[in-house]
């Protein structure tokens, strides 16, 4: 039996409403000349001037985007490592223990992560005086302890899928295993390297639990600061905060979307 186009339609539309109106109201009171989100007050813009001169919440966005790049390419380049360990060296010793502890992270709690690296920080300060003080070099090694294990899942699986037979003609021809890797395999991983890259700016700049544990006094991310604020009760700043962020991630999915589809036409021209 096949249902109605009607019905289809309906729940698809009641799907995106469900995601997205939520959304548009918190741009739309971005807006709103009330310090009550509740109420509608007229329209003007100065919550976004007095976003720009909060110098806690652009001290901690700078900070978020400091952690989001180092860790991002920290976990970039231990997952792709793990990646193709995981996909190019067979059956070695100690490959299932290995492969869980690539594995834990993503089905771990955040709770549990941010516990566990906690006392881990705790020991060795007490153990080595290292470090000392909790900070945002505590925050980023942690960020990249749970980030590498979701670039190591994508690099895999694209090295899964990719054909072995340029690797294998390369080593035919007399190609260290270093520079094959070198020279065929990685430009043929960038792009899922780049979508790695991507995921893990995008997991450690929207992190809050996690940052919660290991950072400590002065060392509040974007995250930490909203949440503290929110707490308190949402104002417009955060709305127009948010609205910002909003656009920009919009923007850049505008951008990849006319990359891909000019490349799509070049190809098809």
């Amino acid at each position: 039996m096949k249902r109605s186009p009607t019905f289809l339609y309906s729940m698809l539309a009641f799907g995106f409403a469900f995601l997205y109106i939520p959304i548009f109201v918190m741009m739309l009171y971005s807006f709103n000349d009330s310090r009550l989100v509740t109420v509608w007050g007229g329209f003007t813009t100065r919550w976004y001037t007095a976003l720009l001169e909060n110098e806690q919440i652009l001290e901690a966005a700078l900070l978020s985007l400091e952690i989001a790049v180092t860790s991002a390419t920290l976990a970039t380049v231990l997952g792709t490592l793990a990646g193709l360990a995981m996909n190019r060296m067979g059956q070695f010793r100690g490959r299932t223990v290995f492969s869980g502890m690539i594995a834990a992270p993503l089905v771990m709690p955040e709770v549990i992560t941010g516990l566990s690296l906690l006392l881990l920080f705790i020991s060795l300060q007490e153990l080595t005086g290292w470090p000392a003080s909790r900070g945002a070099n505590t925050v980023t090694i942690a960020h990249t302890t749970f980030a590498m294990a979701y670039v190591a899942v994508v690099v895999q699986s694209r090295l899964a899928s990719m054909d072995q037979s340029l690797e294998e003609a390369a080593m035919d021809l007399g190609g260290r295993p270093f520079n094959v890797t070198w020279d065929i395999t990685l430009p043929l991983i960038i792009p899922a390297m780049a979508s790695g890259w991507l995921l893990a700016f995008t997991l450690s700049l929207d992190d809050l639990v996690i940052a919660s544990f290991t950072s400590g006094a002065g060392a509040s991310t974007l995250p930490m600061v909203i949440f503290s604020k929110v707490k308190l009760g949402v104002t417009p700043e955060v709305n127009a905060l948010a609205t910002l962020v909003i656009a920009i991630v919009s923007l850049g999915v505008l951008i990849a979307g006319w990359n891909i589809l000019k490349k799509q036409r070049s190809a098809h021209g």
